[in-house]
């Protein structure tokens, strides 16, 4: 199938690594231009460079999401070098685990400006641009958290909620001429997946691999995602393929949510 974007340019957020840094490499894999941003640039850098072997445009710029000046600088540069902006994907690193009174006043904050306030920042940086092409869309990349919270997680549980209620109404603030999206992933087998394994073993006095085998037996499909398997589903979302589809939200999650809604 061509996914029509040969010539079109995506801005994809947090992605030196995981998820937001497949979802860049299958974008430049489809011919498209990308452009990357992280906070640490040594890493940024790498990742970039194995994007652009696929022979596409890549600028890859340094920003802190959080910041709402770091951003605009970010997409205003990404959207210069390559001549226009198609794409942009929501992403960003989740918030720490923590039970709700282990927690205090700036652990909520920080979640806030990380999460909610960092997909604010992009959506209003890209609009401008985005408005200029013919097949613009926005994918927000969350968790199964917003459908089935996570015990551990209540930082990402609470907080996540928020950015889902803001892109359901930009699907319909920005119709018809931007197409707005949000992705669940369930377990995927990155960085931070591996993080919440040594956090969940050491309250159970388990050991990392052992919290991951028990979760992956709660999965139907019996293991944990892949980021290209996730991320072939992000750009195809995102890409004039999926011209129709808008206001979704989409589990990537090998069947663990069990709720019919």
């Amino acid at each position: 199938m061509d996914l029509g974007l040969r010539g079109r340019t995506a801005f994809v957020a947090a992605s030196s690594r995981g998820m937001g840094l497949a979802i860049a490499d299958a974008f430049a894999a489809e011919g498209a231009g990308v452009g990357m941003c992280a906070r640490t640039e040594p890493d940024l850098g790498t990742a970039a460079e194995s994007v652009r072997a696929h022979g596409t445009r890549v600028v890859a710029i340094p920003a802190d999401l959080s910041v709402a000046a770091s951003v605009r600088d970010a997409v205003a540069r990404a959207a210069a070098e390559l001549g226009r902006l198609d794409m942009l994907v929501v992403n960003a690193g989740g918030p720490p685990p923590g039970t709700f009174e282990t927690l205090d006043d700036d652990d909520w904050r920080h979640a806030h400006d990380l999460t909610l306030m960092s997909a604010i920042h992009l959506v209003r940086e890209s609009l401008p641009h985005l408005r200029a092409s013919d097949a613009a869309s926005i994918t927000f990349v969350s968790s199964y958290s917003i459908r089935q919270p996570i015990p551990g997680l209540v930082l990402s549980n609470a907080v996540r909620m928020s950015v889902a209620g803001l892109a359901k109404s930009l699907a319909v603030e920005l119709a018809p001429a931007i197409r707005v999206n949000t992705l669940m992933p369930g377990f995927i087998a990155t960085g931070r997946s591996l993080q919440l394994a040594e956090a969940r073993g050491a309250a159970l006095d388990q050991t990392a691999d052992a919290v991951m085998a028990g979760s992956a037996k709660q999965i139907p499909l019996r293991r944990y995602g892949t980021p290209e398997e996730f991320a072939r589903v992000a750009v195809f979302v995102a890409s004039p393929a999926a011209a129709y589809v808008t206001g979704a939200t989409i589990p990537v999650d090998g069947g663990i949510i069990r709720g019919t809604l």
